[in-house]
């Protein structure tokens, strides 16, 4: 089934966005004049030693080696608004900045990428050392416990299928593809065929084959489920999103194969049985902090004798994840709410105090993800019209690229990684 059979609940969804007047708002007053000219002292700081050129509209120019035409811009359009957010919002007012219009890039992954390449010294020590003093907290109402993890879910998932589906191959994979080379650059046409060949490595990891009882965390659109079907498994996957679980079930229908896939609307937590094989594709990231614990227990319990576990996890260096785990960012606050990436030390810190199982295979596969962001903005950037057909405003598209660009930008630098992990009880595996 097209994923755009059900454009017409799904242009109503978008339709439904929340508006941001947060953004719409340049704060004003005395505290925020302040706060103001402290931004602009530090930004321009910041930037006279980076490889970027900074254009302000009077024609003052910004950035080491500035008069080179091949450094990434970033052009300010209002820079009193721009400062002021910044200075009263920081990082997530730098975000909202770019969703007001305040400034522009004309490639900005490769303006993100010079920000994310030099995030550790953008901030002056003293001022790091002060952090929690002047940055955002999370808002209890995003941490991921019972009652909100179902609606944090839905503010990014169920935004729309048919939107997601201006921007994904025709798998409907929303994670990492896993391409069979980098040189020459991987190309659209080579997208679908690299998000098959990740989710059967995982399938593979996890042994699952003919009669295998399959438990998936975290549906997707249903690619993975369908797959593991197709070798014969059994398969049960658990979601928190409406939309994705009615366009996954519809999916598993036209293949043919409701016989051996059941999809809950289910919180990971509930999940009763035993099954051979566990599967979760970048869930982890939405579990939170606070309950990796039970994420990893909640799995060993689950995990019948001589089970095996296969996960894919975007993860962060574990410095940067400890300097940055109780900020606020923009991307939790208009993407993913409740949000949450580990380093890959704290899931194997975590996975040994917590359960009886051991990571035994870890693939890093950041540069992929990279080249899949790309090909993602390049669709979406593409494809204007169909967004404003579904709903979303100029606000809104400005922020989903600043998102995809960002994304893109912390993979190219090693800011960000994903890694395939594969975890089996403490014994060796036979």
């Amino acid at each position: 089934m097209s994923i755009e059979s059900h454009s017409t609940s799904d242009c109503a969804s978008a339709q439904q966005l929340p508006s941001y007047p947060e953004v719409e708002h340049v704060p004003t007053g005395i505290r925020a004049g302040i706060a103001a000219a402290v931004a602009n002292r530090l930004f321009g700081h910041a930037v006279r030693d980076l490889p970027i050129r900074v254009e302000y509209p009077d024609g003052t120019v910004l950035g080491r080696n500035a008069v080179r035409p091949d450094q990434p811009r970033l052009i300010l359009h209002r820079p009193d608004d721009f400062f002021a957010r910044l200075g009263s919002g920081g990082l997530i007012g730098f975000g909202e900045s770019y969703m007001a219009g305040d400034w522009s890039a004309p490639d900005l992954t490769a303006a993100m990428t010079v920000f994310a390449r030099h995030v550790d010294t953008l901030v002056p020590a003293p001022l790091q050392r002060l952090r929690r003093l002047y940055v955002a907290k999370h808002p209890a109402a995003q941490r991921n416990n019972e009652s909100n993890t179902r609606g944090n879910i839905a503010r990014h998932y169920d935004l729309s299928n048919d939107f997601f589906a201006l921007f994904l191959d025709e798998t409907l994979t929303y994670s990492s593809a896993l391409f069979p080379t980098l040189s020459p650059r991987p190309q659209w046409n080579d997208l679908a065929a690299a998000q098959r060949a990740k989710i059967d490595r995982l399938l593979d990891l996890a042994g699952v084959g003919l009669g295998t009882r399959v438990l998936e965390i975290g549906t997707g659109w249903g690619e993975l489920a369908l797959r593991a079907a197709q070798r014969g498994a059994a398969v049960r996957s658990v979601t928190l999103s409406a939309q994705q679980r009615a366009r996954a079930l519809d999916r598993v229908a036209a293949a043919g194969l409701a016989d051996r896939v059941t999809i809950d609307l289910l919180d990971y937590r509930h999940v009763e049985g035993s099954y051979d094989a566990v599967v979760s594709v970048e869930m982890i990231e939405a579990v939170g902090y606070e309950y990796l614990d039970t994420y990893f227990r909640t799995i060993d319990r689950l995990l019948a004798p001589g089970g095996r576990v296969a996960i894919q996890s975007i993860t962060m260096p574990h410095h940067r994840m400890a300097a940055t785990r109780n900020t606020y960012t923009w991307v939790q606050k208009y993407i993913f709410p409740g949000g949450f990436l580990p380093s890959t030390r704290l899931l194997r810190e975590v996975v040994a105090r917590s359960t009886g199982l051991v990571v035994r295979e870890q693939l890093s596969m950041g540069e992929h993800y990279a080249h899949t962001l790309r090909l993602w903005q390049q669709r979406f950037d593409s494809r204007p019209d169909r967004v404003s057909e579904l709903g979303f405003d100029p606000m809104f598209r400005r922020m989903w690229r600043l998102y995809l660009a960002h994304a893109e930008a912390g993979f190219r630098c090693g800011y960000l990684d994903v890694q395939q992990l594969l975890l089996t009880r403490t014994e060796p595996v036979g």
